[in-house]
């Protein structure tokens, strides 16, 4: 779309006046506080500490729903899996650019990327998935899924997760969690591709795979390309504040750690719960629309694609600079893993999820917010 195009070119439920008023809030806090970035790093007191942090808090939950209206109506044009898959790529290559930009800041981290996999498993599937789970099957009571897609993603979940966040521990080239480059060059190699056949199938002959089976065939009218187009830029419009905005409320979050002595991982989580926000909200809105598999191709997949993309990139960064990528977790957060991989494999290879299933999950996100403060 050419920036010379017209306003009034557009349909009008395009750019709606939540839309237009969505878009300027987002942006004119963006821009602020880009502006003041001085000030945001370093306030002159608590008082404007919050003050900073409730505004850019509520700029990005502003936007986070403006997201999901976009991402609904994408997912409704393109039919599953495709209408979800957008909104997935589009957050999932945010969190990874923001984890590449702190590996390469003055602040280098050796386990940004442990920590910051490690947190959106346990908020995703665990914390999102379960709330959407629970809250889906107490209004419509069990709620059936394509059980071979699901299937797919918990394989795919399964072998990444062990194979990047525990495999580490145990390899005897190293003794801290860390892999030699051999090591680092076959496991990028291998997850890229496991990744990228896995998008193949997904948009391809595999489709039907992560499509719920409707009781009656359905027939779809043609995908408007216009719209598409439009619907998909303005979907880019707003998320990029959530993202801009996220670097500035970490740097708030951490002055907010250091002052109370809160647990350092503890940042790393609130960011993954605001970027991967509109995420959760469309997920928790498909279950209680009654569309499953929707959930599960925004939770599964997004925690697939997180893992398919940071992976390479941060072992990429890693062997170029030289630095340590500590990737191996610790005793209690390996046990956490397993439990929440043979849950997500017991959950969704079940015939349907009930709000048991849920709760389970949302203990475990529990058991994973207990040890933040009490390792």
């Amino acid at each position: 779309m050419k920036a010379t195009m017209p306003v009034s070119r557009l349909p009008a439920r395009l750019l709606s006046r939540s839309t237009v008023l969505t878009l300027l809030v987002a942006w004119a806090v963006t821009v602020g506080v880009m502006a003041g970035h001085g000030v945001v790093a370093n306030p002159a007191t608590s008082a404007v500490a919050i003050g900073i942090f409730a505004l850019i808090l509520a700029a990005i939950m502003v936007a986070a729903f403006g997201v999901v209206r976009q991402a609904e109506r994408l997912a409704h044009l393109f039919g599953e899996p495709f209408g979800t898959l957008i909104l997935t790529l589009t957050v999932v290559v945010i969190e990874v650019v923001l984890i590449s930009s702190v590996m390469l800041g003055p602040s280098a981290s050796t386990t940004i990327g442990r920590d910051s996999l490690f947190a959106v498993m346990m908020v995703i599937i665990n914390g999102v998935l379960g709330l959407a789970l629970l809250l889906g099957a107490l209004r419509h009571g069990p709620q059936a899924f394509n059980r071979e897609g699901a299937s797919v993603y918990v394989a795919i979940i399964a072998a990444l997760s062990l194979c990047t966040l525990v495999l580490p521990n145990f390899t005897t080239s190293t003794s801290d969690g860390t892999l030699v480059p051999v090591q680092a060059v076959g496991l990028t190699v291998l997850a890229v591709a496991l990744y990228a056949f896995f998008l193949h199938v997904q948009t391809g002959r595999g489709r039907e795979l992560f499509v719920q089976r409707p009781a009656t065939a359905v027939t779809r009218a043609p995908v408007p390309r216009r719209e598409v187009i439009q619907r998909a830029l303005l979907l880019v419009a707003t998320v990029l504040p959530i993202v801009l905005l996220s670097h500035d409320l970490g740097v708030l979050v951490d002055l907010g750690i250091v002052e109370t002595g809160a647990p350092p991982v503890l940042g790393g989580v609130i960011i993954a719960i605001i970027v991967f926000a509109p995420e959760a909200i469309t997920a928790v809105r498909a279950s209680l629309a009654n569309e499953t598999q929707r959930t599960l191709n925004l939770g599964l997949g997004a925690f697939v694609s997180t893992v398919g993309l940071t992976i390479p990139a941060i072992l990429v960064i890693g062997l170029v600079t030289g630095q340590e990528v500590v990737l191996g977790e610790s005793p209690a957060n390996m046990v956490l893993i397993a439990v929440t991989v043979l849950m997500t494999a017991v959950t969704f290879t079940s015939p349907r999820t009930t709000a048991l299933h849920g709760a389970v999950h949302l203990m475990l996100f529990g058991v994973f917010a207990i040890l933040l403060f009490a390792p």
